[in-house]
């Protein structure tokens, strides 16, 4: 891990801070690696009528291991931008009935070098994460998203 990488707890306190809902969540950070980031939650601040996890909660948690995982990855870089989600996909395929992770992934790792290139040259560029939901052992649900990074200005 790059020095300037974050660790796990320094994502944590950084979604925490930055993203309050994440907090209300119980969004805790299991592992961060250039490939991958893994985020887990609890059942219980995310659960709906159904004693399962909502929707919503699924789908946010996978936007935030997605992001955090292009976060972290530019951090590493040294690279300052903007991430915002432009797009993004969901399939659930059963229901969560307790505590669930997200791990996240870069669609086509390959075309990072690419992303980093049109990012320092044209200030904007896009790339494609995924991200797959687990609870007891088995796939939940998978995300796909595409993100738009947007070069700061240095103060």
């Amino acid at each position: 891990m790059p020095a300037d990488a974050m660790t796990a707890s320094e994502l944590e306190t950084y979604l925490h801070a930055h993203i309050p809902l994440s907090a209300a969540m119980q969004v805790g950070v299991l592992a961060v690696d250039a490939d991958g980031v893994t985020l887990r939650a609890p059942l219980a601040p995310n659960i709906n009528h159904r004693d399962t996890v909502f929707g919503g909660s699924a789908s946010a948690v996978a936007i935030l291991a997605a992001w955090s995982l292009l976060h972290t990855r530019l951090r590493a870089e040294g690279v300052a931008a903007r991430l915002v989600i432009q797009g993004n996909s969901m399939e659930y395929l059963q229901p969560i009935a307790g505590d669930f992770t997200a791990r996240s992934a870069l669609a086509e790792p390959e075309q990072f070098p690419r992303f980093l290139h049109t990012l320092a040259r044209m200030r904007r560029a896009r790339l494609r994460v995924t991200a797959q939901l687990e609870t007891d052992g088995r796939i939940a649900a998978r995300f796909a998203g595409e993100f738009v990074a947007l070069a700061m200005t240095a103060p």
